[in-house]
C-alpha cells in the first residue's frame, strides 16, 4: 500500500467512474473509504488494503457493508498497486469468500483437476460449480482436522465429515452426491488417494422429497400485482413475472430468452432449454406477449444484444441466471407474500405452482409434462405430493375412531 501514490492519483479514478457514468452514490460511498484510509492509516497502523478492508469489516454487522468493502478495497488495491481502472463487468472482491479460497495448495489443485476432468466430459457448467463446491467444502473440514494431503486423510476423518457424534447423518444425500462426484472423477495424480477416500464416505439414505407450492391466497396476490394497473414491479420484472406464472418456465431458460425464441407471428415462444437441451414449444398468449412487448417498447436500455431481458444497471448486460433469485423476491415483496425468514422464495415455486394447478385441474400427466419440459416424464410424480385437493379425497375421516375429545382441544 502506497498511501503517497493513493493520494495524488485517486481524483484521477474518481473522475473516470464519473466520465463512465458510476452513480453518485456508488462514488461517494467509494470516496468514503479512501478518506478513511488517509485518516486513520497512521493511527490504526494500516500497512495493506487487506487489513483496511478487515478492519472496516468488523465495525458492521451489515453482510451488505462487508460485502460492499471487498469490493471497494479490491478495487482500490488493483487501481493504486496494479494502475488498473473499475470495469463494470468485473467486480473482483478483495477477500473472496467460499471454501475453495481458503484451501491449501494441494487441495486447490484437486478441485481445478476435477473441474477440467468434468468440463472436457461436457458436464454442464451449473453442475460442476455445485460439485466442486461440496468438494471444497469436504476439503477445508478436512484441513481444518490437520490435514494438507489427501494421503493423510482417514476414515474416521472422512466420516466426520458426514455423520455427527450421534451417528445420523448431517449432509443429506445429494449433496453426499455431490461430493462424491469430485472424488470419482479421474484426477490423475491424485486419483488413488482421492478413490480410497471415497470408498469411507458412507451411503446416506435419501429423504422423501417435500415439493413447496404457493397457497392459493399467495397465488392470487402474485396475480394481483400482473394486472396492468398495477406498477408495484418495473416493467422488465412484470414481464420475467407472467412468464413464470404462466408458463412455468426455469429462470435460467427465461434469463436465456432472445429475440430469435420468440415468432410473434406464430404465436409462440421457442428455446431449448438450458438443463436438459431438450426443444420446448409455448404459445404466446396475450397476457404474455404484452407484457414482454410493454418492457421492450417502454423500458429496455438501447442494446444490440440479442438477449430479451437486461440488467437494470449499465452496461446493460444480459441478467443472469443468478439473479432471477432476486428477480424473484422483487416478485414476492411486490405482493406482500413470504415475508417471514426461511421461507422459499425462488424462482422453482411458480414451476411447482403450475404443475399442482394443472394436476387438480385433471389435465393429462403426459400434456403436463410436456408443458414443463422434463426429460423424464416420471419427473411429474414429485409434484403429486404438493396436489393437495386430490389428496385430501384418499384421506380417511376418523369418526369411526375412538378419539377423545381433548385430542382436539380449543
Amino acid at each position: 500500500m502506497n498511501i503517497k501514490k493513493l493520494q495524488d492519483t485517486y481524483p484521477t479514478l474518481l473522475e473516470y467512474m464519473n466520465s463512465n457514468d458510476y452513480s453518485r452514490h456508488y462514488i461517494r460511498w467509494l470516496k468514503t473509504e479512501i478518506n478513511w484510509i488517509l485518516n486513520n492509516h497512521e493511527s490504526s497502523k494500516i500497512s495493506s488494503y487487506e487489513q483496511a478492508c478487515s478492519i472496516r469489516s468488523n465495525q458492521t454487522s451489515s453482510y451488505g457493508m462487508k460485502k460492499r468493502y471487498r469490493l471497494f478495497y479490491g478495487l482500490l488495491k488493483r487501481f493504486e498497486e496494479d494502475n488498473v481502472f473499475p470495469d463494470r463487468r468485473k467486480k473482483e472482491p478483495l477477500i473472496k469468500r467460499g471454501a475453495y479460497h481458503q484451501l491449501c495448495h494441494e487441495f486447490k489443485n484437486v478441485i481445478d483437476t476435477y473441474r477440467k476432468t468434468d468440463e472436457a466430459r461436457g458436464l454442464k457448467e451449473h453442475t460442476i460449480y455445485g460439485n466442486a463446491s461440496a468438494g471444497s467444502c469436504f476439503l477445508l473440514k478436512m484441513q481444518e482436522l490437520g490435514h494438507s494431503s489427501l494421503s493423510t486423510i482417514t476414515e474416521e476423518d472422512a466420516l466426520s465429515f458426514f455423520i455427527g457424534e450421534d451417528g445420523r447423518a448431517w449432509t443429506s444425500s445429494c449433496y453426499k452426491k455431490e461430493v462424491s462426484a469430485v472424488f470419482k472423477a479421474d484426477l490423475g495424480d491424485f486419483s488413488e488417494e482421492a478413490h480410497r477416500i471415497h470408498a469411507y464416505m458412507p451411503k446416506i439414505r435419501p429423504k422423501r422429497k417435500t415439493i413447496p407450492y404457493l397457497q392459493p391466497e399467495e397465488a392470487e396476490a402474485i396475480h394481483s400485482v400482473l394486472q396492468p394497473e398495477s406498477h408495484l414491479l418495473s416493467l422488465r420484472n412484470k414481464a420475467i413475472a407472467t412468464l413464470l406464472f404462466f408458463t412455468g418456465l426455469r429462470g435460467c431458460d427465461i434469463a436465456a430468452l432472445e429475440f430469435s425464441d420468440i415468432d410473434w407471428d406464430a404465436e409462440e415462444i421457442r428455446l431449448s432449454q438450458e438443463k436438459t437441451g431438450i426443444d420446448l414449444t409455448l404459445p404466446l398468449t396475450p397476457v404474455i406477449g404484452n407484457a414482454i412487448y410493454d418492457y421492450l417498447s417502454e423500458e429496455r436500455p438501447s442494446s444490440g444484444d440479442t438477449h430479451i431481458f437486461l440488467s437494470e444497471s449499465k452496461p446493460y448486460d444480459p441478467l443472469r441466471p443468478k439473479a432471477m433469485y432476486y428477480v424473484a423476491g422483487k416478485i414476492y415483496d411486490a405482493a406482500n407474500i413470504r415475508m417471514n425468514p426461511g421461507e422459499r422464495r425462488g424462482t422453482h415455486l411458480f414451476r411447482y405452482n403450475l404443475a399442482t394447478i394443472c394436476i387438480g385441474e385433471g389435465i393429462p400427466r403426459p400434456v403436463i409434462s410436456e408443458t414443463l419440459g422434463h426429460a423424464d416424464p416420471n419427473s411429474l410424480d414429485y409434484y403429486l405430493s404438493s396436489d393437495v385437493i386430490h389428496l385430501r379425497e384418499c384421506a380417511l375421516g376418523i369418526e369411526k375412531f375412538p378419539v377423545s375429545e381433548e385430542v382436539f382441544g380449543s
